[in-house]
């Protein structure tokens, strides 16, 4: 993989190489980085990028506040992110679009999906040839489906999922089956599950739904779940004391129609404030693809 090459060079160069850009930023000001690794729980910054990778400043097409939630694949040689820029103007989040040759520079193209409601949390994925994505979409009142029209830039809607205000609706496949994490309170306390035969056909409410209640902890996806060793990790934002404080990791031990058991990992909490700096406040997200050569890359974000 190309992106795999591009960590080696960074990793045993001894030239300084600079990739991202060093911006000042807003006290409390959301932006996106590059971290990597050896093992999914046990990503870092990379010494020769410098985060934030995409800030607000990056964003042309319309006045953007901040940038948030990213989610990445690739797609051919190119790698394409997809992420919440929060619109100044008019207080709405939309969905913008970065590309990469390398998986580790950045540059950004342009809003791809926008609607009169707010839009956040752009998890994106590919079924049968085709791309499909699932914003956060609460403000509309139901977890809403699109497909790409002409990918990476056209969208069109599809079909609501499931009615109701969600936070950060999170799907993945595991064993034949399409399932969906999903927060519906606004407290971040409570995480629901659903299950479905296809990402466009009925979603069922999974019997141990909720399968955590009352806890701002351990509730709200922090990301995409991530399948690794057999299993699957969940990630999640830790809402305590205050919103995006840390992300912390959970490895799901049981996922069947009828059952669900998860456990903290040792290696958890995996990603947190560092108290200066483009992330010194907080981080709350993360999207992880394997890099070969038992590599690992991530898109996080995190507010300074």
């Amino acid at each position: 993989m190309q992106y795999a090459r591009s960590l080696e060079k960074l990793s045993s160069s001894q030239a300084p190489v600079q990739v991202g850009r060093s911006r000042k930023l807003e006290p409390g000001s959301w932006s996106i980085g590059i971290y990597a690794g050896r093992s999914p729980l046990q990503l870092a910054p990379l010494p020769k990028i410098i985060n934030p990778v995409l800030t607000a400043w990056d964003v042309k097409d319309i006045p953007a506040q901040y940038v948030a939630d990213p989610f990445m694949l690739q797609s051919g040689s190119s790698w394409y992110m997809f992420f919440q820029v929060m619109n100044a103007a008019t207080r709405c989040g939309e969905i913008g679009l970065a590309t990469s040759r390398n998986g580790l520079s950045w540059q950004y193209q342009q809003i791809v999906l926008h609607e009169s409601f707010g839009m956040s949390f752009p998890c994106v994925f590919r079924w049968n040839d085709d791309f499909y994505m699932i914003p956060e979409t609460a403000q509309a009142g139901a977890i809403r489906l699109y497909r790409a029209v002409a990918f990476p830039r056209q969208w069109e809607f599809v079909r609501n999922l499931t009615e109701g205000k969600y936070a950060d609706p999170s799907v993945f496949f595991f064993q034949k089956r399409w399932w969906m994490f999903a927060c519906p309170s606004t407290q971040h306390d409570v995480l629901c599950l659903y299950y479905s035969d296809s990402p466009t056909g009925k979603w069922v409410q999974h019997p141990r739904s909720p399968v955590v209640s009352g806890n701002n902890r351990i509730a709200r996806p922090g990301g995409r779940v991530l399948p690794w060793n057999g299993g699957l990790i969940r990630f999640t934002q830790d809402c305590y004391p205050t919103y995006g404080k840390q992300v912390r990791a959970f490895r799901i031990t049981e996922l069947t129609p009828t059952t669900y058991r998860e456990e903290e990992a040792p290696e958890s909490p995996i990603l947190g404030a560092t108290g200066n700096g483009w992330n010194g406040f907080g981080m709350h997200h993360i999207d992880i693809h394997y890099a070969g050569n038992s590599r690992w890359l991530a898109c996080v974000d995190a507010i300074s």
